[in-house]
C-alpha cells in the first residue's frame, strides 16, 4: 500500500483529540472543522449543494415549459452526462499537474458564470433548447473539472485519520442539498420564477469563489509533480488503479452497489401501482426521498463510524447492508416499510461512500489522487444511469418488485463473492 504525503503545514495535525463520551461518540466527528483550511472547503459547500440542485431543477423545467416533451428532458440529461464523463477524467490529470487551489478557482468561476448566463437566457426570454443544452454541456464539463481537485484536496488539509470524519461532514451536506434544494425550488418558482433560481445559483457560487481564494497554496509536492495533463497521464491513472488491489476494489464495491442495487428508474412504476392507495404523488415523493434522507441521517450520526481503522470492511459490510435493504425495499408492500427500507439502504450507502472515499485519498500517492478522484466522479454519475437502464429493462420483463429484489440480493452475493475471493479489502485497514 502506498502512503499519503504530506507536511505540517498542510495537515495542522494539533494535539490527539480526548475521547469522546456520552451523545458525542455517536454524533457527527465535527475534527475536521478545527483544520481552518477544511473549514473554508467544507463551508463552500454547504452554499452550493443548495444552490446547484435549484439550477438542476430549473433547466429541466424550462427545457418542458418550451417543449413539453420528456424526451427532450432525458437528452439534456445525456448532453450533460458526456461531457462531466470526458472532463472528469481530463481534470483528474490537470489536478495533479497545477495547484489544485488555482484549478478550483478557474473551475468555479466557470460554474458562476455559466449559472449568470443561464439567468441571462430566462430573464431575456429566449425560450432555446440548443442555448439550454449546450450551457448544461458547459457548466457540466466547469464541474467535472472542479469535482477531481475538490476531493484530492481533502487529504492535504486534515490527517489521515480524519479522512472518514471530513468525508462524512461533505456527503452528509450533500445529500442535504438533494433533498432541501429541490424543495425550495418547488417553493420559489411560484414566488420569483424561474430565472431567479440560475441567479441565486449564481451569486452563491461567488461566495464558494471567496472561500476558495482564502485556501492556501495546493501545488503538486516536491517531485510528484506530473509535467502535462494528456491521455498519456490518464491512462497512467487507470494503470494506477489496476496494479493496487484495494483501490479497484473499492471502485467495484460502487459498480457493484449502484449498477445492480438502485432503483429509482422503478420509483414511477411502483408508485402508480403498488403503493398507489397511499396516493401515486406522495408515494413517489417519498420513495425519492427516502434514500438521501437516510444519508443526511447517517452522516448526523456518523460518530458512530467516522473513527474505525477497519476501512475495507467497513466498505464490505455497507454495500452488503445497502443490498439487504434493497431486497427488503423490494419485498415490501407497505408504503411506510418500504420507505424505512429505503431509509437503510442511505444509511448504507453514506457509510460506503465515507470509507470508500477515504481509502481513494489515503491509500494513494499525492500525484495520482486528483486522477483517482476523475475515475471516482465517472463512476459516481455514470453507475446510476447505467442502473436505470438495467433496473427499467428488468422491470419491463419480470416486474418492479422482482426486478428490485433481484437486484439487491444479486449485490449481496456479488459483494461476498469479491470479499471471499479477493483478500486486499477484507486486510486494509488505517
Amino acid at each position: 500500500m502506498d502512503a499519503s504525503e504530506s507536511t505540517t503545514e498542510e495537515r495542522e495535525p494539533g494535539p490527539r483529540p480526548p475521547r469522546r463520551r456520552g451523545r458525542r461518540r455517536w454524533a457527527m466527528d465535527t475534527r475536521p472543522l478545527r483544520r481552518p483550511a477544511y473549514r473554508r472547503l467544507w463551508g463552500s459547500t454547504i452554499v452550493t449543494a443548495v444552490g446547484s440542485q435549484l439550477t438542476a431543477v430549473a433547466v429541466p423545467k424550462q427545457i418542458y415549459d418550451i417543449t413539453g416533451s420528456s424526451a427532450w428532458v432525458g437528452a439534456a440529461s445525456l448532453a450533460g452526462l458526456v461531457p462531466l464523463i470526458v472532463f472528469a477524467l481530463w481534470g483528474g490529470a490537470i489536478a495533479d499537474a497545477m495547484d489544485r487551489r488555482r484549478l478550483l478557482l478557474i473551475t468555479n468561476s466557470g460554474i458562476a458564470v455559466t449559472s449568470l448566463l443561464f439567468w441571462l437566457q430566462a430573464f431575456v426570454g429566449l425560450e432555446s433548447v440548443g442555448a439550454l443544452m449546450l450551457l448544461l454541456a458547459v457548466q457540466q464539463a466547469f464541474w467535472g473539472l472542479n469535482a477531481p481537485a475538490r476531493n484530492a484536496s481533502i487529504a492535504r488539509l486534515v490527517p489521515e485519520d480524519e479522512l472518514p470524519a471530513a468525508n462524512a461532514l461533505g456527503s452528509t451536506v450533500m445529500q442535504t442539498g438533494q433533498v432541501a434544494g429541490p424543495l425550495l425550488a418547488g417553493a420559489l418558482i411560484p414566488v420569483i420564477g424561474l430565472p431567479e433560481l440560475y441567479l441565486i445559483d449564481a451569486l452563491a457560487l461567488c461566495v464558494t469563489v471567496w472561500a476558495v481564494y482564502r485556501l492556501p497554496s495546493l501545488r503538486p509536492l516536491a517531485g510528484t509533480a506530473v509535467r502535462r495533463a494528456g491521455v498519456k497521464e490518464i491512462a497512467a491513472g487507470f494503470r494506477y488503479i489496476s496494479g493496487h488491489t484495494v483501490l479497484l476494489l473499492s471502485f467495484l464495491a460502487d459498480i457493484v452497489a449502484m449498477v445492480l442495487g438502485m432503483p429509482r428508474a422503478l420509483f414511477p412504476q411502483l408508485a402508480s401501482q403498488t403503493y398507489a392507495p397511499y396516493g401515486e404523488g406522495l408515494a413517489l415523493g417519498l420513495l425519492f426521498a427516502a434514500i438521501p434522507v437516510g444519508a443526511v441521517l447517517g452522516g448526523l450520526f456518523s460518530g458512530t463510524f467516522s473513527r474505525a481503522r477497519r476501512h475495507g470492511w467497513m466498505v464490505i459490510g455497507a454495500v452488503v447492508a445497502w443490498g439487504v435493504a434493497i431486497t427488503g425495499f423490494g419485498l415490501s408492500r407497505n408504503l411506510w416499510v418500504a420507505v424505512a427500507f429505503l431509509a437503510l439502504a442511505g444509511v448504507a450507502d453514506m457509510v460506503s461512500m465515507v470509507f470508500r472515499g477515504a481509502i481513494l485519498l489515503s491509500a494513494a500517492t499525492d500525484e495520482m489522487r486528483g486522477r483517482l478522484q476523475g475515475v471516482f466522479t465517472v463512476v459516481v454519475a455514470g453507475g446510476p444511469r447505467l442502473a436505470d437502464v438495467l433496473h427499467g429493462t428488468a422491470g419491463s420483463a419480470f416486474g418492479p418488485r422482482t426486478a428490485v429484489a433481484g437486484g439487491g440480493l444479486l449485490v449481496v452475493a456479488v459483494m461476498l463473492v469479491l470479499a471471499a475471493a479477493v483478500p486486499a479489502l477484507r486486510r486494509y485497514r488505517v
